[in-house]
Parts: structure tokens; C-alpha cells; sequence
């Protein structure tokens, strides 16, 4: 089990910030802007399929996992909070969300679906978002610019870290199938990359950035260069197939550091 807590991150999102925040660069900037605009259901739907799924259990196993969901759901509920924020002032720039819209319509199919579904759903997500964390809390000078949403996404990705293995045991405790844990995450795959994707490109557009040289030379070393987001985090996602597999196989020190060595960024709820 996991102990977690929850924070309330002590910057202000309610002052506007540039347009391309993430360094002056573009790509960045719109690709960051895009996974922003689907936290907001997304994490509604975590917390849904995370209490649902914790409701399910036979009432021993609800004792092991009450704190935990307490707290997950804690945290990616200050996560929806802080990003609909963010994704506020994304708006007034003229960017359109059509990702989270998408998401809501696909949502409506999983309704009384079993509920072992939505936290494998979840769990695949949250691998997404862990393997994602902790790549950039390796690579956190990719977030240089503005320093306020720097600390917001470093904050975002330690947390992600650290509870990246609750959904995935909530599953294995209610005798959740590996082969559709492991269907659940194809199917996620394919989706998410593909929202991404369309929702950065339209960023792009909108931003009149879209067919600039500069912006496709970033896009390309960012996402395939040495230490690329994709190169790096290929092995770490391909990990979820294994039948073995556990998150906790994987690494998560840079979170328990970036939370050690920044404790003045925020304040524990109801410490």
C-alpha cells in the first residue's frame, strides 16, 4: 500500500502567461497545452472508476485500500482543479478543447459496463502518465520558461509517480482478467496517442505555428532525439504487457526527490 497525501501547490494560476510558456517554444508549449485540456475528465473518470472500484471490493479488502483511495482521489482531484484553471487562461488565448468533448462521448458507452473495465482503464492511464512523469522529472529543463507552470507540471508528474500503482492493485484485487488489463491498454494506447496528437496539431494551428520549420525540428528532437520522450519511454511502456508486471518495478526516485527538495511549493491539506 501507498501513503498518500495531498497538496495544495502555492502558486498562482489565476495571472495569465505567455503564449508559448514552455521556453518560447512552440511544439512544446502545444503539446503540454494539449495533454492539459484532457486532465480535467480524465481525472474525473479516474476518480470515478478508482471510488467505484474500491466500493466493489469485499469489505476486508476495503480496509487496505481506504486511505490509499482517499488519497488518490485527493490528488487528482487538486490535479482537475489546477488544470481547469490552466486550461482557462489556454481559452482566452483562442485555443479550441476538443479532446475533452471526445473523451466525454466515448465515456457515455462505458455506462453500466462492468466495473472492473473502468479501473483497467485507469490503470493503463495511469501508466501513461507515470512513465510520462517520470521522464520529465529526468528532463525537467524541457519545462524551462515560466517558472510558476514549470513547478506546476514537476509537482503534476511527482504525484503521478507516486501513486501510479493504485488503480493497477484496486484492478488485481478485484480479480481484474490480464488479458483484458492487457486489451485495456492497446486500446488506450491508440486512443491517447491519436487525441494527442490532433488536439496538438489544431494547437498549433490556431497559434499560426503550425507550418514553421522550427517548429517540426523541436517536434522531431523532442520526441525522437537522444533523450526523446518516445525513445525513453518505449521500454517503460512495453513493460505493462508483461504478465509479471508491477509499476513498482519501475523507478520512482525522481518523484520522492523532487517532492523532498521542493516541500516549500506547496502545503499539505489538513496538516
Amino acid at each position: 500500500m501507498t501513503d498518500l497525501v495531498v497538496r495544495r501547490l502555492l502558486i498562482d494560476l489565476e495571472q495569465p502567461f505567455d503564449r508559448h510558456w514552455c521556453g518560447g517554444d512552440a511544439f512544446r508549449t502545444a503539446l503540454f497545452n494539449a495533454l492539459s485540456m484532457s486532465f480535467p475528465v480524465g481525472e474525473q473518470f479516474f476518480i470515478d472508476s478508482v471510488r467505484n472500484g474500491y466500493k466493489a471490493l469485499p469489505e476486508d479488502k476495503q480496509m487496505r485500500f481506504r486511505k490509499e483511495v482517499q488519497g488518490f482521489v485527493g490528488q487528482e482531484a487538486t490535479h482537475r482543479r489546477l488544470h481547469s484553471l490552466f486550461n482557462g487562461h489556454l481559452e482566452k488565448q483562442g485555443l479550441v478543447n476538443a479532446w475533452a468533448p471526445r473523451a466525454q462521448q466515448r465515456l457515455k458507452m462505458l455506462e453500466g459496463v462492468d466495473t472492473r473495465h473502468w479501473v483497467a482503464i485507469t490503470a493503463a492511464n495511469e501508466h501513461f502518465t507515470a512513465i510520462l512523469a517520470d521522464w520529465l522529472l529526468r528532463n525537467h529543463d524541457v519545462l524551462d520558461g515560466e517558472p510558476r507552470l514549470k513547478t506546476m507540471w514537476l509537482w503534476h508528474s511527482a504525484e503521478e509517480s507516486e501513486h501510479k500503482s493504485t488503480a493497477f492493485d484496486l484492478y488485481q484485487s478485484l480479480d481484474g482478467d490480464h488479458a483484458w488489463r492487457i486489451i485495456w491498454m492497446r486500446r488506450v494506447t491508440t486512443i491517447f496517442l491519436g487525441d494527442a496528437i490532433r488536439q496538438t496539431i489544431d494547437n498549433l494551428r490556431r497559434d499560426g505555428s503550425l507550418w514553421k520549420w522550427r517548429t517540426w525540428k523541436s517536434a522531431a528532437t523532442f520526441l525522437f532525439g537522444k533523450r526523446g520522450l518516445v525513445r525513453e519511454t518505449y521500454g517503460p511502456w512495453r513493460d505493462y504487457f508483461r504478465s509479471d508486471f508491477h509499476p513498482t518495478q519501475q523507478d520512482s526516485s525522481q518523484s520522492t526527490r523532487w517532492l523532498a527538495e521542493n516541500s516549500e511549493k506547496y502545503a499539505l491539506v489538513g496538516a
